[in-house]
C-alpha cells in the first residue's frame, strides 16, 4: 500500500528547529517532501514573487526527509512543490511549525498560514501549526502529541474543500491535554510603529505594537483558550467571502435607485 505523501513548509526558513521538529512527526505518518525559503519569510501571508527568478536548490535529506530551499515566499514554495518537485499531489500539507502564535487577526499577516491556504487551494487538506514561544530555540515537545493527533486525523477524515487549519500550541507551565475548535479572536494590534532618528536626523519606523484582544471572556475564541493552557484550532477558509452582508442590500439596484 501506498505511503500518504505528506508536503512540509513553513516561513521561518530552512534551518529553522520547528521544520525539523514538524518533519520528526510526519515521517512516521509518509513520505515527507519539504519545501522551505532558503532564510526566513515571516509576515508574508500569500505574497508571490513576481519580480524576480524563483530557484530551487535540494539540500540534504532530513531524516529520511526530501529536503528543498528556494529564494522565494512561502506561497512559492508550495506552488513549487506541486508543479516542479512532487511527482503527485499530496495527501497533505503541513506548515510550520511557526516560532511565534499565529492566532486571532495575525492569520491574514501568517506566511506559515499563507502556506497553509495556498495548499487548500490545490485541495491538498492543509494545517498551519504554531507553537507561542518566538525563541530561536524553543521546545517544541508540548506540540508532539498534537501534531501527531491533527494529522492522523486529517489523514483520516480529510477537510472541506477550501478549507484548512489553524493550529495555535501554548507554551503552558503544565502538560497539556486539550484541544478545542474554537473561532479566531477580535483584536488587532496597537501602537505598531515606533519612531526613531537616524545619525543623520532623518526620521524611521520599527515595527512593534502590542497586540489588544477585545474579547477576552469569551471563551469559544482561540486567544481565551491559549490563555488558559488550551490547544486551539480554528478552521480557515480560503473563500473571503464575508458572512454577513446585511446593510449592503443597496448595492443589488439599478443605478438610477441609488442614492448618492
Amino acid at each position: 500500500m501506498e505511503r500518504p505523501l505528506i508536503l512540509v513548509s513553513n516561513d521561518d526558513g530552512i534551518h529553522a528547529k520547528g521544520v525539523h521538529e514538524l518533519i520528526d512527526r510526519l515521517i512516521t505518518f509518509g513520505d515527507v517532501v519539504a519545501v522551505c525559503p532558503d532564510s526566513p519569510r515571516s509576515g508574508q501571508s500569500m505574497a508571490l514573487t513576481v519580480d524576480g527568478p524563483l530557484r530551487v536548490s535540494r539540500v540534504d535529506d532530513y531524516h529520511g526527509a526530501r529536503m528543498y530551499t528556494t529564494n522565494g515566499t512561502p506561497v512559492d514554495c508550495v506552488k513549487l512543490a506541486v508543479h516542479t518537485i512532487v511527482e503527485r499531489m499530496p495527501d497533505l500539507m503541513v506548515s510550520g511549525i511557526n516560532h511565534g502564535s499565529n492566532a486571532s487577526i495575525n492569520v491574514n499577516y501568517s506566511g506559515t498560514m499563507g502556506a497553509a491556504l495556498e495548499g487548500s487551494t490545490y485541495g491538498i487538506p492543509s494545517v498551519g501549526i504554531s507553537l507561542t514561544d518566538h525563541s530561536h530555540n524553543a521546545d517544541f515537545t508540548p506540540c508532539h502529541p498534537f501534531v501527531d493527533a491533527i494529522t492522523a486525523g486529517v489523514l483520516r477524515h480529510g477537510l472541506p474543500e477550501g478549507t484548512c487549519l489553524n493550529v495555535n500550541i501554548p507554551v503552558w507551565h503544565s502538560p497539556l491535554s486539550e484541544m478545542r475548535l474554537v473561532r479566531a479572536a477580535k483584536g488587532n494590534w496597537k501602537d505598531e510603529y515606533r519612531e526613531y532618528t537616524d545619525p543623520a536626523g532623518r526620521k524611521f519606523f520599527w515595527l512593534s505594537g502590542n497586540f489588544v484582544n477585545e474579547e477576552p471572556e469569551n471563551e469559544d475564541t482561540d486567544e481565551w483558550c491559549l490563555a488558559h493552557g488550551i490547544v486551539s484550532v480554528v478552521a480557515e477558509s480560503i473563500y473571503r467571502t464575508a458572512p454577513d452582508t446585511r446593510g449592503l442590500q443597496w448595492i443589488s439596484q439599478n443605478l438610477t435607485q441609488i442614492s448618492i
